[in-house]
Formats: structure tokens, sequence, C-alpha cells
């Protein structure tokens, strides 16, 4: 565990690196803010491009896979690491060569994830209520707005295909961005 002047010293260095750096926070908030409306104003697209994006980056994380395991082909695990870089190969390939249906299979998955998110939160809240915990409706709420996310998502397939990923991923970029341009504001206007 950190001793508590280690831990004040890391934070004064942390705040000193952001005030230093206010300015590049700032463009990155502002940049991911821009791409978060540009993802709600058009979640098909952005949905679209989101399963391209991950073709690709399967698709040379599996060749780059193949490329190691060909080089280290005498160690021990070579035909696991074969198969599982062959994996990201196929499935960068098959992303790329149909991103609509890899943006529904996509959603399915992401409407499975929060229900199961959802489900773990409700009973981590449940957990603390019965702790005492002040922050447990907080921890239920959160879960039923997953669940409600996941309902919507899952009931509105295959036509939520076209803007649930879109949506969530323009709703993170957006407070994502807006989180850093405040940081950055604070930075810059503090006295340290």
């Amino acid at each position: 565990m950190t001793p508590p002047d280690d831990l004040s010293r890391l934070q004064s260095v942390m705040s000193r690196t952001v005030k230093t750096h206010w300015k590049a926070f700032l463009f990155e908030g502002i940049l991911l803010v821009v791409l978060g409306v540009a993802a709600l104003i058009l979640p098909p697209l952005a949905s679209l491009a989101i399963a391209i994006f991950l073709g690709w980056m399967f698709l040379v994380s599996g060749i780059g896979g193949l490329i190691v395991t060909y080089w280290a082909r005498s160690t021990p695990g070579f035909w696991w690491s074969l198969i599982s870089a062959a994996l990201a190969v196929l499935a960068g390939l098959l992303l790329l060569a149909r991103p609509m249906q890899a943006v529904l299979t996509l959603t399915i998955v992401l409407g499975a994830y929060f229900l199961a998110e959802g489900v773990a939160t409700i009973m981590y809240a449940l957990e603390h209520r019965r702790e005492l915990s002040s922050r447990w409706s907080w921890l239920l709420i959160s879960g039923l707005v997953d669940i409600a996310i996941s309902f919507m998502v899952i009931t509105g397939l295959p036509s939520s295909a076209e803007w649930a990923i879109g949506i969530l991923v323009g709703i993170n970029l957006l407070f994502g961005g807006a989180s850093l341009i405040g940081m950055a504001l604070a930075a810059r206007n503090s006295n340290t």
C-alpha cells in the first residue's frame, strides 16, 4: 500500500503534469466530443465504422501474432499461439468481408453484455445494502439502466443494430470528451 506522503507527492506530480499539458487534454476532449456528436448524429455510419475498425484490429493483430509465432516456433505452446493468431485473422477477415452482419452480431453481444452487467451490478448493489453502504442505491440504478439498455437493444433487433453501437459509443465519447475538457480547464485555472 502507498504511504500517505508518497500518495500526496504523486497527486502533486499528477496535478503539475496535467497543468503543464492542459492544452493537449483540451484538444483530446474537443476531438472526442466532436466524434461523439458525429456518432450520435449518424449512428448507423458509426456502427459500421466500429465494425470495420474492429475487423482491421483483429486482422493486424492476427498477422502480427502469426509472425511472432513463426519466429518463436520452438517455444512451448506454439500450436496454441498459432491457433489464436489464425482465429484473429479469420475474425478480422469475416468482420471486413461482411461488416453489416458484423454490426448485427456485435449488437447482440452488446445486448447480452449489458444484461449480464446489469444483473451483476444489481447483485453488487444488494451486497452493499446488506453492509449499510450509502452508495448501494446508485449501483442499483446503474444496474437497472444497464438492463433497460439491454432490453431496448435486444427487443429492437434487428433494427436496433443500426443505431445501438453508434449511439452508445457516441454517448461514451461525448461524456469522455466533456470530462477531459473539464479537467483541462480546471488544470489551466488551478494555482498549483
